[in-house]
């Protein structure tokens, strides 16, 4: 695959992806967003269009945390607040949406980081 069509190949894989995986009031959709420099989680109910939570390597809660540590441990702490996040909101089961990205390194450690807060998916 030629580099100009990896962002494109990643979009059709996502929407793929989001055909099948769908966030309710009850089993909301975990979407994770991976950037080359930080990571992003969110908690979102797609059938009210409402975020119920969200964490990323850029929250004041973690600051402290991030220093010296590897892009895929600063995932880890991500999938631990989220999961902190996500349970102080009620929601305990979610829907797991890689975002067209590979089930592997920083997105993988970020869902067992959150299973281990807590989460079930």
């Amino acid at each position: 695959m030629a580099k100009e069509n990896r962002g494109a190949a990643r979009v059709r894989r996502h929407i793929r992806v989001r055909a099948k995986v769908k966030g309710t009031a009850s089993r909301p959709r975990l979407c994770v967003f991976r950037s080359l420099r930080h990571i992003y989680a969110q908690v979102v109910d797609d059938t009210a269009r409402h975020t119920l939570a969200a964490a990323s390597t850029l929250d004041p809660e973690l600051k402290s945390e991030l220093d010296g540590k590897g892009k895929t441990a600063r995932s880890a702490l991500v999938g631990t607040l989220i999961a902190k996040r996500a349970l102080g909101r009620g929601v305990n089961q979610v829907a797991f949406d890689r975002g067209g990205r590979k089930y592997h390194g920083r997105v993988k450690a970020l869902a067992d980081a959150a299973r281990e807060g807590g989460l079930e998916f």
